[in-house]
C-alpha cells in the first residue's frame, strides 16, 4: 500500500483531471486500493499501477511450470437454443461462446476491466467519445486477420435493432447502430448517445453478446465458432455436446489443455451426480436448491464468487394496492434478509437494499442505512394506506431455482400485515410470454419475482427495469427524478460523483420501493481436487486456456 501511495503522489504532476479526481478519493480514504484500480482501468490509466499488485499475486502466477496436454471434461446445463452471439442469453449458450470467442476487455472477479482484444482505452472530457486501441496479430480461426473494422462492424451489428440483438439492453441509450467507427487498422472510436463514464464494461465480457466477429459475419456461428480464442471447435452436438481443441495459432499464451469436452444435461440433479460419479473436472454452475450434497462434499472444491445477480420482486406502481408507495414499503418490511441469505441461500448471498447497487459495486454508498425486518412499521404503513386488515393478490413467478421457495417465503412473510397471497408459479415459457407488455406474466403481472444475471455496472438495470421507457420495467415505475438520477449516475466519470448519484437513487428506491431486491446471489462452481487454472466469472464465462492438473 506504500509503494502505491508513493507512485501515486509521484505521478500527480503528470495526472489529468480524471486521474487526480480518483487519486483524491484514494488518498482520502474514501475509497480502497481495489476500488482505484477499478476506476483507473475503467478510465484508461490503470498501466502505471498494476505493477504495485501484491508480491504473494504475482508469485503465485508464476510458481511451478504446469504441465500441458491433456483433456478437461465440463458439466452445464444445456444451450437454450442456438449458439448465436447476437442473441444468446443463457448461461449454456455464454458459456460456449466464451471457448472460441473473445471481447475487447474482460472483468474479473473484483470487476476490474482488464485488456483482452482491446490493448488501452480512453475517453473525451465528458465520456461522450471513447477510443480504443485494438491488439495486432490476432487472427479469427478462419485465418483472417483480426482489426479495428471486425470490431467497429461487430458493435453497430449488435446496436442495431433489426437484429433482435440482447445487448440492445446495454446498448439503449448508450450507443446507436452507426456510433463505432474504425478510424484506422488498429483504432475504433465509438460516439455514444450520452457521456457514459462506465462504457468500456458495455462492450467487455460484461455484455456477453459482444464477442468480435469478423465485419462479414452474417450467421451461422454455430457452423465454426469462427472466433480469435484459445480453442477452435472440433465438435458440436446441439442438445449433447462440444469439444474443442488447442488453438496453435493463437495470439497469447497457449492453452494448456489439448482438448476439452462439454457434457450437456437436462437437469441439475444429473450433473451433480456426474460430478460426484468422477466423470468431470468441473461444473460451469450449480444453485443452491438441489446442490447441497455437492456444496458440503469434501471431495471437491465449491468456488464462490460474490456477483451482483438478484431476484427482483416487482410491484405494479400504476394499478391496485401497489400503487400506494406505503404498501410497496410494507411488503419489503415484512422479510428477514439476514435469514433469507444464512436459511434459504445457505450464505451464500449478501444482503440487498432495494435498490440494484450490490454491495460488490465500487459506488455502492455505505452509508445509505439497511432496510431490516420491522412489521410493526410495515402495520402502521398499511392502515395509513387504508389496508388495516390487508387485501388479497396474486404473486405470480417462474420455476427456476429457489424462485419457488421464495415465493413461499414472500407468501408466509406477508400474512402477517393480512396480505394474503395466491401462488402462481409457471413455466419459464409462460412467465416470460413474448417479453413486451401486454403479451406477458412478467411484465404485466401485480407482483411477480424474476431473476437477473450478474452484471459489472448497474446501468443495464437501472436503465431497463425501473427507468421510465425500460423494456424490463414489470413494476411500471415512471419516476422523471429517479430517470434523471440514473442519467447522472451513468455519465459520472469520477468516483466521487458515481457515488453521489449512487446514494441518492438508493435513498429515493428505499422511499419508492417498485422493487425489492432482498439479497445478491454469490455464482456457485465446482472443481475436482485434482485441477487447478480454472477461470469462472458470475455472467457464466468459463476460461479453461490455464486448466492443468495438480
Amino acid at each position: 500500500m506504500k509503494a502505491l501511495t508513493r507512485l501515486i503522489e509521484a505521478r500527480r504532476r503528470h495526472a489529468g483531471a480524471l486521474e487526480n479526481a480518483a487519486i483524491d478519493e484514494f488518498l482520502s480514504g474514501r475509497i480502497d486500493r481495489r476500488a482505484f484500480l477499478r476506476y483507473a482501468a475503467v478510465l484508461g490509466f490503470a498501466a502505471p499501477y498494476l505493477g504495485q499488485a501484491p508480491r504473494r499475486a504475482r508469485a503465485d502466477a508464476t510458481a511451478g511450470a504446469a504441465v500441458t496436454g491433456g483433456l478437461v471434461t465440463v458439466g452445464m446445463p444445456v444451450p437454450a437454443g442456438r449458439i448465436e452471439p447476437i442473441t444468446v442469453a443463457d448461461t449454456g449458450g455464454i458459456c460456449m461462446l466464451s471457448q472460441a470467442g473473445e471481447y475487447l476487455a474482460v472483468t474479473d472477479i473484483h470487476l476490474n476491466l482488464k485488456p483482452s482484444l482491446a490493448q488501452s482505452w480512453t475517453p473525451n472530457a465528458d465520456g461522450s467519445v471513447w477510443t480504443f486501441k485494438i491488439r495486432q496479430g490476432v487472427k479469427f480461426h478462419g485465418g483472417q486477420l483480426l482489426t479495428a473494422a471486425d470490431v467497429a462492424a461487430t458493435m453497430n451489428r449488435l446496436a442495431d435493432p433489426a437484429n433482435g440483438s440482447v445487448a440492445l439492453s446495454a446498448f439503449s441509450g448508450a450507443l446507436s447502430k452507426g456510433g463505432a467507427a474504425a478510424l484506422d487498422e488498429a483504432t475504433v472510436q465509438f460516439t455514444l448517445d450520452a457521456p457514459n463514464g462506465s462504457f468500456p464494461y458495455l462492450v467487455s465480457s460484461d455484455n456477453y453478446n459482444a464477442i468480435i466477429l469478423p465485419k462479414d459475419y452474417d450467421g451461422g456461428f454455430e457452423a465454426n465458432f469462427n472466433g480469435t480464442g484459445p480453442f477452435r471447435l472440433e465438435k458440436y452436438t446441439p442438445k449433447a455436446r462440444a469439444s474443442f481443441v488447442r488453438n496453435q495459432d493463437y495470439w497469447g499464451p497457449k492453452a494448456l489443455p489439448d482438448r476439452l469436452l462439454f457434457s450437456f444435461y437436462d437437469s441439475n440433479q444429473a450433473q451433480v451426480l456426474a460430478m460426484q460419479g468422477g466423470q468431470l473436472d468441473t461444473l460451469l454452475h450449480v444453485p443452491v436448491q438441489g446442490s447441497q450434497a455437492l456444496l458440503a462434499d469434501a471431495d471437491v472444491n465449491v468456488v464462490a464468487l460474490k456477483s451482483t445477480a438478484h431476484e427482483e420482486v416487482h410491484m405494479r406502481t400504476d394499478r391496485g394496492p401497489f400503487a400506494d408507495k406505503r404498501v410497496r414499503r410494507a411488503i419489503a418490511l415484512c422479510l428477514n434478509r439476514d435469514n433469507l441469505v444464512k436459511g434459504m441461500l445457505r450464505g451464500y448471498a449478501s444482503c440487498g437494499n432495494d435498490s440494484p447497487f450490490a454491495p460488490i459495486y465500487a459506488a455502492t454508498d455505505p452509508s445509505v442505512p439497511q432496510r431490516v425486518q420491522d412489521v410493526a412499521a410495515a402495520k402502521e404503513l398499511m392502515a395509513a394506506a387504508g389496508f388495516p386488515n390487508g387485501f388479497k393478490a396474486t404473486l405470480t413467478t417462474e420455476r427456476f431455482q429457489e424462485l419457488p421457495d421464495y415465493a413461499v417465503v414472500i407468501q408466509n412473510a406477508v400474512r402477517r400485515i393480512g396480505v394474503d397471497l395466491t401462488l402462481n408459479v409457471e413455466d419459464q415459457s409462460a412467465y416470460y410470454g413474448r417479453a413486451v407488455f401486454g403479451q406477458s406474466d412478467w411484465l404485466d403481472s401485480d407482483l411477480g419475482i424474476e431473476d437477473y444475471g450478474h452484471r459489472g455496472v448497474p446501468n443495464t438495470i437501472l436503465t431497463a427495469t425501473l427507468g421510465s421507457g425500460g423494456t424490463f420495467n414489470a413494476a411500471h415505475f415512471k419516476n422523471p427524478a429517479f430517470d434523471r438520477l440514473a442519467a447522472d449516475y451513468i455519465a459520472a466519470l469520477d468516483p466521487a460523483a458515481q457515488r453521489e448519484a449512487a446514494g441518492r437513487i438508493q435513498r429515493m428506491l428505499l422511499e419508492e420501493t417498485p422493487v425489492i431486491t432482498a439479497y445478491f446471489c454469490d455464482w456457485l462452481s465446482i472443481t475436482a481436487k485434482n485441477i487447478t487454472g480454472i477461470v469462472t466469472t458470475a455472467a457464466g464465462h468459463l476460461f479453461l486456456a490455464q486448466a492443468h492438473r495438480v
